[in-house]
Order: structure tokens, then C-alpha cells, then sequence
């Protein structure tokens, strides 16, 4: 794992949990993947597989920690999405898992990413495994957006504390991530956690987004469409509509005079460019070009 340090908190008051014999049988880690969400759930399986975890999780030196270090270890068992959604035969598959004896004499250890891609059928079949998961069996259960989650589902887990890191300490993280000192977590947002904006700040993806930035400015200001603008593929248009939203979010911040009227104009803009931006997914073939033409076409009416 990265020297995530916010994750540090988390980690140890699970590791506590263990030690005192107070573990419950299913949490929720809603942590979006962009805070360490992944890296923090796989970290506590870890330390509810290890031998002898300590304050900081497993120990990594037992058995359990070298099969797991490997990539080994048959008692964890990882769900990820089939596609766009987590289908219910994997989790049938899991269930029936889950009731068979340990393989190593310890727990038997569910992760289950990004669980708000479960499906009514895969949430459903997963309920009667959360009232009652057998002896010594631990699920975890990821997710970015929590909130998408089945009530169901939520109910039957507790949840893993977790603070936000601040800004600051955000700042502090990137910069010794990357090396540099120059701030770069206006677009923290578009990336949904300093996690992902490292890794833009290791390719060409941030680059692009102070592209988008910079021609987004110039064409709002003269009507027409900008370079980089024009053409885009699927991954660059979302990024591209979630850079306008931040410029748009910016100038109702920081222009403290603008009209009510307008404020509320360029507010429902804001609202509908995040719109599109959600329904891309499920869009079918979309002409960025004229969907990008049309936004600058309607700020200019409103704006004139």
C-alpha cells in the first residue's frame, strides 16, 4: 500500500476491534476509490486474516500475510464488477462459498468493490448472507457513492469510521507523491479523490485538463468552440464537462456581484452540464462536437 497516512485512523481502530474480540460480521467502507477506498478494505481483510495483527494492521510476516502478500490466500475471496454491474450469479457463487469450511483454520474474508454496482437480483441474493454469514465470516463491502446502495443492504452492515483527509493534508500528500510544489488540487473533483489526481500527474491526463481549462475560459468568453475542444473521445469528454462545472462553480464563487437572476441562470447550467455528464454512460453514439457547440451557445444566451 502507498504511504496513505489518512488511512492510518481507519486501519487501526479495525485493528483495535480485532484485538478486543468485538468484530461484527459485515461493514461497509464508504470511501470512494480516489480516498484509498480499495487500498483501506483490503488493508482490514489483511489484518482480519492475519495471525497476529497488530495497532497497524496485519503483521506481514505470518503464513497468512505471505499468502496474501502472494496473492494467495483461499480464504479472501474478491468481487469486482462484471461489466457495468456486479451480476448475481458471482454472488451465488460467493454465498456458497462462504459455507464451506476455512482453509487455513481462521476467518473466511469477502471483499466486495464498488458494491453500488450489486444489481436488485445480486443485492437480494446477498441479503440472507449478511443476516446470517456463518462462523468466523467477515464481508466487506466497497463503495464509492454509498448512497446507491440498497437500504437493505446498508442495514445489515456497520459502517468503518472514516474522516476525509483536509486540504492541507491533501497538499502535503501530492506534493511529496509527485515532487512538485505547485498546487494542483483545483481539480480535485473532476478526478473524485487525490488518489487518481496522482496518477493524472504521472501521465498526460492532467496536462489535458488544464488544456480543457484554458480553452473552456476562451470559448465561453468568444462563442466558439476551442482546440482542444473539438476532438474528444469518450474518457476526454467527461473529463472535458466536468472541467466546465468547475468553471462555472468558480465564477458564482468568486464573482460575489452577479445578478440573482443570472446567478441562478448559470447555477441550472451547472446543473444540466453534470447531467449530461452522468447520462454519457447510457448515451448512445454522442456528437461531442455538437453537444460542446451547444453549451457555448446556450451560456452566451443567458450570459448576454
Amino acid at each position: 500500500m502507498k504511504n496513505i497516512s489518512w488511512l492510518g485512523a481507519p486501519i487501526n481502530n479495525f485493528s483495535q476491534k480485532i484485538k478486543n474480540g468485538l468484530l461484527g460480521h459485515a461493514y461497509l467502507v464508504g470511501v470512494h476509490k480516489g480516498y484509498g477506498g480499495e487500498e483501506l478494505t483490503l488493508e482490514i481483510a489483511k489484518a482480519a486474516l492475519c495471525k497476529s495483527p497488530s495497532e497497524q494492521g496485519a503483521c506481514g510476516f505470518c503464513k497468512a500475510c505471505q499468502l496474501l502478500d502472494a496473492n494467495t490466500h483461499p480464504d479472501l475471496y474478491l468481487i469486482t464488477a462484471d461489466g457495468n454491474q456486479i451480476k448475481v450469479d458471482q454472488i451465488r457463487e460467493l454465498c456458497q462459498k462462504l459455507t464451506m469450511t476455512s482453509q487455513q483454520g481462521g476467518r473466511r474474508v469477502a471483499v466486495i468493490y464498488h458494491s453500488e454496482q450489486l444489481n436488485q437480483a445480486s443485492a437480494n441474493a446477498l441479503l440472507k448472507t449478511l443476516e446470517e454469514p456463518g462462523k468466523d465470516t467477515l464481508l466487506l463491502l466497497q463503495s464509492d457513492t454509498p448512497s446507491r446502495l440498497m437500504a437493505t443492504i446498508k442495514s445489515r452492515c456497520q459502517q468503518v469510521h472514516f474522516e476525509a483527509p483536509s486540504m492541507e493534508e491533501i497538499k502535503t500528500w501530492l506534493s511529496t507523491e509527485s515532487g512538485s510544489a505547485t498546487d494542483v488540487t483545483w481539480c480535485l473533483p473532476v478526478m473524485g479523490g487525490p488518489l487518481e489526481l496522482a496518477l493524472a500527474l504521472e501521465s498526460e491526463r492532467y496536462s489535458q485538463l488544464l488544456q480543457f481549462r484554458k480553452d473552456w475560459v476562451q470559448s465561453l468568453s468568444s462563442g466558439h468552440l476551442c482546440a482542444s475542444l473539438i476532438n474528444v473521445n469518450e474518457k476526454q469528454a467527461s473529463d472535458a464537462l466536468k472541467v466546465l462545472y468547475l468553471i462555472l462553480r468558480q465564477k458564482l464563487i468568486r464573482q460575489v456581484d452577479l445578478d440573482a437572476l443570472l446567478r441562478v441562470k448559470v447555477t441550472e447550467f451547472g446543473m444540466k452540464v453534470m447531467d449530461t455528464y452522468h447520462k454519457l454512460s447510457v448515451m448512445p453514439t454522442v456528437n461531442y462536437l455538437a453537444l460542446f457547440n451547444g453549451f457555448i451557445l446556450e451560456y452566451n444566451k443567458l450570459t448576454r
